[in-house]
């Protein structure tokens, strides 16, 4: 069997001299164009292609065929399994036949009488979105064996216990929040949950919170009609009306200020809102799960986060435990991010020795999995073999032993989990030169967050 060749056309028409026609302009452009005088011969030619394993890469038909018209025709090719785009021809003036075939699934449509170049156009355009297409849906399936429950990367009972929570929940509409430090992985658990829900193939749209200014968070969620404030020339929808359907991910929750807070309740309970500048309420169906890096029980004692808020969050709480308290999954981490990158390197690394699991199991990752997924990638790079050893692997900061301390196994010997903390935030500090927004980015924390556990520790502004 010969390889299949990618630029095979089918056309369909029973008017010789347009086959004529076609052909030589066809193959003049670089395609293969196999002819048919009928619907039903064509429907053969396709079986025959498929069969061979040379597909056609698009079928161009007339409308107005002998037996089996046209429509007829096209439903049959819709029928098929990964079918073909068809572009349908169609005499001037039965437009509306034409928008009839549109409704059956044609890609597009020629009236005729076109021009070769109006045609070429037509077909270069049609063969890229039906490109384009494919790569979604191969994307789409990869991105859904990526975050399958069962692939997920944990051994720590503890985290097993939280992926079958996941995996329960993922089929109701719960809002769910996700806690945990920085980098833990809570990204990758709420993509989880959306890909093995029945939500799926509608819009995931993850909102980090932080990272919209405070005059502009309600514009972006809600959407804004035109001239609603300076620079409105036009309507927008805002991320709950473009997830609709689907899944919105709020990512760092906490910093969500106090007056959008009050319009996100009204989302969650009624699912309902009206846009900046505008009186029309729009009613969505969106699935909530929320994330935060901050103890949001402690932001509602300080009266940063309402209190109804958060129990309307709070309806399947999971906290992921940061990667320094589940270290036996270092070593499959580590594997399984060598063969997500072993394409960028050419495959040339396969695999990481025993020295090196050992140095990433003494580090202290106050970037958890993050962190771990960065030094995988960037210690492929370096490495001068095919396995990573461990000179191989450049670490962020200092490696520091673990040490057997009241059973914990990875705390500093005589130091508690508090103090351990506090020398880091101090440690943090000291290399920003004091500046709280620095300090709070090599800490993976918002500044409101430092700013709070500074508070804790008894030092002011």
């Amino acid at each position: 069997m010969k390889p299949p060749d990618r630029k095979r056309i089918l056309v369909v028409d029973d008017e010789s001299k347009m086959l004529r026609v076609l052909e030589l302009q066809l193959q003049t452009a670089g395609f293969q164009m196999t002819k048919a005088e009928s619907a039903e011969v064509g429907l053969k030619l396709l079986d025959s292609a498929d069969s061979d394993g040379q597909p056609f890469v698009l079928v161009l038909t007339d409308l107005r065929l002998p037996g089996m018209d046209g429509l007829a025709f096209l439903k049959h090719v819709r029928k098929r399994d990964a079918p073909p785009p068809v572009i349908v021809m169609t005499a001037f003036g039965t437009v509306e036949t034409a928008v009839e075939a549109m409704k059956s699934g044609a890609s597009d449509y020629l009236l005729k009488p076109f021009s070769l170049e109006d045609m070429m156009i037509t077909i270069e355009k049609v063969l890229e979105l039906h490109a384009l297409r494919q790569e979604n849906r191969q994307l789409k399936v990869e991105l859904t064996r990526r975050y399958d429950f069962g692939k997920i990367i944990g051994r720590n009972e503890r985290m097993r216990e939280i992926f079958e929570t996941a995996e329960r929940v993922a089929a109701t509409r719960a809002t769910v929040l996700l806690g945990g430090e920085s980098g833990v992985g809570k990204g990758m658990l709420a993509r989880a949950i959306h890909l093995s829900s029945p939500r799926k193939d509608a819009p995931f749209v993850k909102i980090t919170c932080s990272a919209i200014p405070e005059n502009l968070m309600e514009a972006e969620l809600f959407g804004y009609e035109k001239g609603a404030f300076t620079g409105a020339i036009r309507s927008h929808a805002g991320k709950f009306e473009q997830a609709d359907g689907g899944t919105v991910f709020l990512d760092e929750i906490g910093d969500v200020p106090p007056q959008v807070q009050v319009k996100l309740l009204r989302v969650l309970q009624e699912r309902e809102f009206e846009r900046l500048g505008g009186t029309k309420t729009t009613q969505v169906d969106v699935r909530i799960i929320a994330a935060t890096n901050q103890d949001l029980r402690a932001a509602l004692e300080q009266g940063a986060f309402r209190e109804d808020l958060y129990y309307r969050l709070n309806v399947v709480p999971l906290n992921l435990p940061p990667l320094r308290e589940r270290r036996e999954d270092i070593p499959a981490l580590a594997q399984h991010f060598l063969e997500r990158f072993a394409a960028d390197t050419g495959d040339r690394v396969r695999g990481i020795s025993q020295a090196a699991l050992d140095k990433l199991r003494a580090y202290h990752w106050p970037g958890n999995v993050r962190e771990l997924e960065n030094i995988i990638q960037r210690s492929m790079v370096l490495a001068q073999g095919e396995i990573i050893d461990d000179d191989d692997i450049r670490l962020d900061g200092v490696t520091r032993p673990p040490a057997a301390v009241n059973g914990s196994g990875f705390l500093p010997d005589g130091m508690t989990l508090d103090e351990y903390e506090q020398e880091i935030i101090r440690e943090a500090m000291r290399r920003a030169d004091n500046n709280k927004s620095q300090a709070a980015r090599l800490l993976g924390l918002t500044r409101n967050a430092l700013r709070y556990r500074l508070s804790q520790m008894g030092i002011d502004e």
